[in-house]
Order: structure tokens, then sequence, then C-alpha cells
């Protein structure tokens, strides 16, 4: 491999402008080609962000033998399909959060990634934004002590037009796989596997979840409260609390600049700023586990993603929250 990465993207939708953004502010990486179903679209796409070719399909961007890794920015309800694809073309993979549908999906794509030894994560961007590193490091040496609870939400009034993505089940929609996914994923970072899940949601007339309220229960008695709704705007922190004191990392708290941390009555706030639009420090850890040959990132490893798909997939049985690929017992 060159020593630049070579990335392709498909899905141009507004996620990929901002990552397209910060691809230019990587040192490892190019953007050498994007894909849409719409030619026009990815002309007009590469031209902003100076990508070298541009498809009209994804799978001529996946058969171009110059691109090292694809991202997958596509709505979460082809991100199966789509990575498959890339896979199966023997390209690695960054897939947009949630990677899959459901576990199976996950399971599946992880197992054709390893049978093939290619890098594949999932873009959680939050684990590699600076605040989010500063907090691992502040946990990891016991700054706070035992964490005995932590809570987090995410909120935001979204379109409520039924054919809208966060209203439309058959795009995925609802609160929970789109913003639901941050405050679990963080209690999952933080707390580990819960022993026992709690959970409420609403539902609304288009068969999605506008609300979701979880109470996640842990062997050593720790609690994690955890909110997601797309009816109204919510704080969007997250309090983690332990024996010695707190850190609050303020809003939006899955790529916050800002803790204030909380230890034995002292209150210390850290500016911790991120590059770009924040996805230029995943950008960096994906170059740098292809230039070193790596399939998966240690910071992110293919098992927090199963780990998290299994959660996602127990809340749904739980607060009755179905979706077309569930039903598909041969997705290829």
């Amino acid at each position: 491999m060159n020593k630049k990465v070579n990335w392709g993207i498909i899905g141009l939708g507004n996620i990929a402008t901002k990552f397209a953004s910060d691809l230019q502010r990587s040192e490892t990486a190019q953007l050498y080609g994007v894909a849409s179903r719409d030619l026009n679209n990815a002309k007009k796409f590469s031209a902003k962000y100076n990508a070298i070719k541009h498809y009209g399909s994804y799978e001529e961007l996946a058969d171009d033998p110059e691109i090292d890794i694809i991202y997958v920015a596509t709505p979460h309800v082809f991100h199966f399909k789509n990575t498959m694809m890339c896979l199966k073309k023997n390209k690695a993979v960054l897939c947009e959060k949630p990677m899959g549908m459901n576990a199976e999906e996950v399971r599946r794509m992880i197992e054709e990634a390893k049978s093939r030894n290619l890098f594949l994560m999932e873009g959680l961007w939050t684990r590699f934004i600076p605040a989010t590193e500063k907090v691992i490091e502040l946990l990891e040496k016991n700054t706070l002590g035992e964490v005995v609870s932590m809570r987090a939400d995410f909120g935001f009034k979204g379109d409520s037009n039924p054919e809208n993505r966060v209203y439309n089940k058959k795009l995925g929609g609802g609160s929970l796989l789109d913003i639901g996914i941050y405050p679990i994923y963080l209690s999952l970072l933080i707390l580990g596997i819960p022993l026992d899940i709690k959970a409420m949601a609403r539902l609304t007339e288009t068969g999605v979840d506008s609300y979701c309220a979880l109470l996640f229960i842990y062997e050593n008695g720790a609690k994690a409260t955890l909110e997601s709704t797309i009816e109204t705007e919510t704080p969007t922190e997250a309090h983690i609390c332990g024996t010695n004191g707190s850190i609050q990392l303020h809003r939006r708290f899955h790529h916050t600049e800002k803790l204030t941390c909380s230890l034995n009555g002292v209150e210390t706030i850290l500016d911790i700023k991120y590059k770009g639009n924040g996805y230029v420090h995943e950008i960096e850890e994906v170059n740098t586990c292809l230039l070193n040959h790596a399939i998966e990132s240690s910071k992110l490893p293919l098992k927090t993603t199963l780990d998290l798909s299994v959660i996602l997939d127990t809340i749904r049985e739980k607060i009755g929250l179905d979706y077309e690929a569930d039903s598909l017992s041969d997705v290829t």
C-alpha cells in the first residue's frame, strides 16, 4: 500500500460531506473516489471535495483496484448489503453506525471480513474524539474511583413527515438506532455489558420509536439511565459518577469539546478541541490500522460492535420494535 490511503465513499448525503471534508485534513489519506446512484450528484460531490474519480454505481467504485478502503455512508438499512458487496470485492470497509440492522447482519459482516483478512470497523466517531479519549484516560487512572452510575440522553426534534428518514421504518427510522446508539455505546465503553435491561418506548404510527428510555443494571450494582428521542431537543449530555467524583460530558456529549470534572469538591473544566468536523480522528485511526496491516481497531474492536448490536436487539425485543431485516432468513 502507498504511504497515503486511498478512500472511496458510497452514499453522498450529509454525513459524507463532513467526512469528505475531514479526509482532506489527513496527511495519510486522499479521497480517491465517490459513488452515487446519480452520476451527476457524484460528479458534483467529486468536484467539491477534490476526489480523483466519481462513479454512477457503488459496484464500479468497489471494482477500482486503486481504492484501499470504502466508507459506507448510506442509510443504515442498506449497510449490510453495501458492506458485504465491498467485502466480497476484497475492499476494507468503514461502515457508518449502526453497522447492521441486527446482530445477525453484524455477525455475517464480521465473518466475511475475517475470512478475507480484510479490515472492518463501525463508524462510531465518538470513540476517537479527543475528549472521549480523555474520559477513558481518567477512568483508567481510577480518578473517579468505582463508577456507580451514569446517565446520558440524546434528543432532537425530527421532521415528522412519515417519508422522512427518522420516521420512515423502511429506512430504519426511530430514535434508538439513529441516536440512542450513542448513549448505549457510552455505557458499554464505561460500564461494559449490562446484567439486566429495562426499557420502555413510545412508538409512532409509522411503527418506529420516537422516544426510548432505558435502565441498565450491572453485576456490581452500578446503573445507567439512558434516553433517546426524536420528539424534542434534550440537553444531550452525559454524566459519569464514581465514589471519588464525577465527569460531565457537555452538549453534545458524543463529540463534546468540554468536560467538567468534579473531584473531592474541586471542579475543573477541560476544553479539549477536536480537528475539523471531528471525523478526522476516526479517519487517522483507520489509516494507522491499514498502514500497519491490522484488520480491526484495538480502540473499537469488532467484538464491541457485536456486543452493541446484541444490546440493541435486546432493547428492540423489549419495546416491540422490528424491521424488515429481522424477518429476512437469507440476506445476501
